[in-house]
């Protein structure tokens, strides 16, 4: 069925649900205390992981689960950033 192959799974900081990682998308603090959304997964720094979900970012807005996980203060572009992916791979699935 899967080849053998194990799928990664990550933890959604904010529903604390184990989803397969293409599922989530990496928000990421750099050691300059930056943060920005990770596409590709593999960015150095302090990454958390939310639901491709609306429902998950808003939880996570509102409990300010991500600026807690990274220590550091969320921006609200990121969170439009995250809207934005989970809109655009709606559109294409």
């Amino acid at each position: 069925m899967n080849n053998g192959k194990k799928i990664p799974l990550r933890k959604c900081v904010a529903t604390g649900e184990m989803r397969p990682k293409k599922e989530l998308v990496r928000i990421v603090r750099s050691k300059e205390g930056e943060v920005s959304v990770d596409l590709t997964g593999k960015k150095s720094g302090r990454g958390a992981y939310l639901s491709k979900d609306q429902e998950a970012v808003l939880l996570a807005k509102k409990k300010n689960v991500l600026a807690n996980q990274l220590q550091v203060t969320i921006p609200e572009a990121i969170y439009d950033e995250v809207f934005e992916l989970i809109e655009k791979e709606k559109r294409q699935s």
